[in-house]
């Protein structure tokens, strides 16, 4: 007999139909046949499900068997395959019966005693489950709350073989999982820090509030312990509320890297991923022989704060210059390609010198004017370029650290952040979700006009500096952003000067 089930096949992030088709010829004998280009996890299913069989209760079909994964130019990965499988092969026995199995789609992990393990990319399938417009699906009991985030179908969660055969041949109703996405976001859209946290560093704040207006990518120079990784972490906070489109988006990178949160259904707050110094390319942009997302991913719609900058090799800092200027990461393999999104605001933290100090008036500096240069060289100029804003954080005085007068609060810092992003969308229209980082070329001829003071101040500006084209339009992009948390309709001057005064490494190199 012949059964056939419809599960997924991830690449990436997307989900891909997977039909599992099982046919039971009643002629011969020998182990069940797996085809379809299947991995060593999905091979190995056949032991699992042939342990799981039996500690449920059910047998293995003795005659031969083949088992087909289509479509066949997909590679298949992982464990998820077992429970379709394991369906398939009961249905294509007889020793059991459905009418509507094709109208879910099935995914799951088989434990050798019958349980049923979580799998990764539950979201993804989910999504494809409403968009090819299935009735729902049937997966392990922990990854229900993770699919039922996707409105408009219905999400069985499972924890046996045995329960699944009893819900498939409608002996043992269940009901679909439900999730409040009100409710979900009301208690996790909040964050445990705030910048009144941070003492001092009031124009720092304000540089970060112009990144979070603009999504403009930051590096922060200044001596050990001025606040820098504080500031960098409380960046997040003054960012809008993720819309239910960002926080799918975001959550579908976690759940198909098998990184998201034990009992999280859904990311409701922008993440801030902190990789070590040490970390290798493949981990920061993403990699490996079954392409798996990196860090820069995982930033998705958040932070990506890169401490001690120039400790970073020299290889994965450059490894980071198309992914600023694309906002994806295309991982390219001899039998496919898969692309990661990766849109984050880029924060960096550097000292200003090998011991710190250079800029500290506490603390002589210990380095030579070699050793500076060289330390500084580290960061590519091209690289440099890339980061809009550069901003110098100095020691605090002890007045300002003992003073109990809070500073600007998150609140009122994402006010004015959601009021300049308001005017964006307005600016953009149906490309409502571009912001002014992202403008191209023809768009700053459209919307960053400048006065007439502002052309002189501009052109002595690129001339003094020796600004690139690049750094010119980064300045440009800048002042749009200063200019709409002002009100401003044109850029002026002042909104330029202080977008100049933020290349503060085009000055020292």
């Amino acid at each position: 007999m012949f059964a056939r089930l419809h599960s997924i096949a991830l690449a990436g992030i997307e989900a891909h139909r997977c039909e599992v088709e099982v046919d039971v010829s009643g002629r011969g004998f020998g182990a069940p046949t797996l085809v379809g280009l299947p991995d060593s996890a999905v091979k190995e299913s056949i032991d699992r499900i042939r342990s799981a069989l039996s500690n449920s209760g059910y047998t293995l079909p003795r005659t031969k068997t083949t088992i087909n994964l289509a479509p066949a130019d997909i590679r298949k990965e992982g464990p998820a395959f077992d429970l379709p499988i394991a369906l398939g092969l009961l249905l294509a026995d007889d020793q059991l019966r459905s009418e509507d199995i094709e109208d879910y789609i099935v995914a799951g992990e088989l434990a050798l005693d019958g349980r049923i393990r979580p799998v990764k990319g539950v979201l993804s399938s989910a999504l494809l489950c409403k968009e090819n417009g299935q009735r729902g699906l049937i997966v392990p009991r922990e990854n229900a709350q993770e699919a039922a985030v996707v409105d408009g179908i219905e999400v069985y969660g499972v924890d046996s073989l045995a329960q699944a055969v009893g819900f498939v041949a409608g002996e043992l109703p269940l009901e679909p999982t439900n999730v409040d996405l009100d409710q979900l976001f009301a208690q996790a859209a909040s964050y445990d820090v705030d910048f009144a946290d941070v003492r001092g560093q009031e124009h720092v704040k304000r540089a970060l509030l112009i990144a979070a207006a603009g999504r403009h990518n930051v590096l922060m120079i200044g001596p050990p312990g001025t606040g820098k990784t504080m500031l960098a972490k409380r960046l997040p906070t003054i960012l809008p509320p993720l819309s239910l489109a960002e926080s799918l988006e975001t959550t579908r990178i976690y759940s198909a890297s098998g990184k998201l949160p034990a009992g999280t259904s859904l990311l409701a707050t922008r993440p801030v991923r902190q990789p070590h110094h040490s970390i290798s390319i493949p981990a920061l942009v993403g990699g490996g022989t079954v392409p798996s997302a990196g860090e820069v991913s995982l930033a998705h719609h958040g932070v990506l704060f890169l401490d001690e900058f120039p400790e970073f090799y020299r290889s994965v800092l450059e490894s980071l210059r198309q992914v600023i200027e694309d906002g994806t990461v295309t991982i390219a393999r001899a039998h496919s390609s898969v692309q990661f999104p990766a849109d984050y605001v880029l924060v960096a933290a550097m000292n200003p010198c090998p011991c710190g100090y250079f800029t500290d008036p506490r603390k002589a500096c210990k380095c030579s004017a070699p050793q500076i240069d060289r330390y500084l060289a580290r960061i590519s100029g091209p690289l440099l370029e890339r980061i809009d804003i550069h901003i110098e954080v100095p020691a605090v005085p002890i007045e300002r650290l003992r003073d109990m007068q809070p500073g600007t609060d998150s609140t009122t810092l994402r006010e004015q952040v959601c009021t300049a992003l308001q005017v964006q969308r307005q600016r953009f229209g149906e490309n409502a979700t571009r912001c002014n980082a992202r403008m191209t070329s023809r768009e700053l001829r459209k919307f960053a006009t400048i006065d007439a003071a502002g052309e002189r101040l501009l052109r002595q500006a690129v001339s003094e500096l020796g600004l690139s084209a690049r750094a010119h339009d980064k300045v440009l992009r800048v002042a749009r952003t200063i200019a709409d948390l002002a009100g401003e309709v044109q850029i002026t001057s002042t909104h330029l000067s202080e977008a100049i005064q933020y290349r503060r490494l085009d000055r020292s190199l």
